[in-house]
């Protein structure tokens, strides 16, 4: 037990029936949740141990038990601490969508493609960041609020627009004005 206080990656090394030690795992998880990856499969399971070991460090979800990479508590924790931690979850729950993309902008990426439909959720990813305008579903990559939200993140979000709004005078303006290297992505004609 005192070499898993001093030595956080203790657990990688350590004989497999300590790998199943529950009090063990616990106090490697909690100085740092990637002991999870090497603790014994049982304890993948339990819902304690994976939380502490989330709470540390939110990509360890990638380690615990399918079921808990369902369950709504432990993800949260994972997305509030990094929306990234939602590429390892259950991506088609709306709310630990919407947790995961206020927090970071980019995770629209791994949500379930119903949700990428979304538009309460899509018009929040891109009100952050315009880049995630390409996960988007392709219906809504015409939708003018939408991507008029996009090009005034970032002038360069036309890139990911639809072709007929690339030729959109307003959203091309918008663009331009935001960032004249938009005009790059415009529809020529």
């Amino acid at each position: 037990m005192q070499a898993v206080k001093q030595n956080r990656t203790v657990l990688e090394y350590a004989d497999e029936s300590l790998k199943k030690d529950r009090g063990i795992v616990l106090q490697a998880v909690k100085q740092d949740g990637a002991g999870l990856e090497y603790a014994g499969e049982s304890l993948k399971t339990d819902v304690h141990i994976v939380m502490q070991a989330v709470k540390q460090n939110r990509t360890v979800l990638e380690y615990a038990d399918e079921s808990l990479k369902k369950d709504r508590g432990i993800v949260l924790q994972a997305v509030k601490q990094d929306g990234a931690g939602l590429e390892y979850a259950d991506e088609s729950d709306v709310h630990i969508v919407i947790q995961a993309v206020k927090q970071n902008r980019t995770v629209l990426e791994y949500a379930d493609e119903s949700l990428k439909k979304d538009v309460h959720i899509v018009m929040q990813a891109v009100k952050q960041n315009r880049t995630v305008l390409e996960y988007a579903d392709e219906s809504l990559k015409t939708d003018v609020h939408i991507v008029m939200q996009a090009v005034k993140q970032d002038g360069a979000g036309l890139e990911y627009a639809d072709e007929s709004l690339k030729k959109d005078r307003d959203i091309v303006l918008q663009a331009v004005k935001q960032d004249g290297a938009g005009l790059e992505y415009a529809d020529e004609s």
